[in-house]
């Protein structure tokens, strides 16, 4: 299991599964329960560079990023890590 801290939004962390390439299970510490496990589910099974595609830039409300965008950026961390 893979922790990512969060800034600027609601959660405290993401905690996420990969293997190879595909995203297995990521699970949100706080934020809205609702979007957050809406996310998660969302996403188990694909691709994290389509992952990343599809949540970075995402912003909530006045914010300048969210919990999908903060997910996008932990992916991309984790993929730079393990190229």
């Amino acid at each position: 299991m893979n922790t990512y801290k969060t800034k600027g939004v609601c959660s405290s962390e993401i905690r996420f599964d990969i293997e190879g390439d595909t995203i297995k299970s990521v699970q949100f510490v706080g934020g809205c329960s609702g979007n957050t496990q809406g996310v998660a589910s969302l996403i188990a099974g694909m691709k994290v560079d389509e992952a990343i595609k599809r949540l970075d830039g995402i912003k909530c409300g006045a914010k300048s990023t969210s919990c999908p965008d903060q997910l996008a950026k932990a992916l991309a961390e984790f993929a730079a890590a393990h190229q």
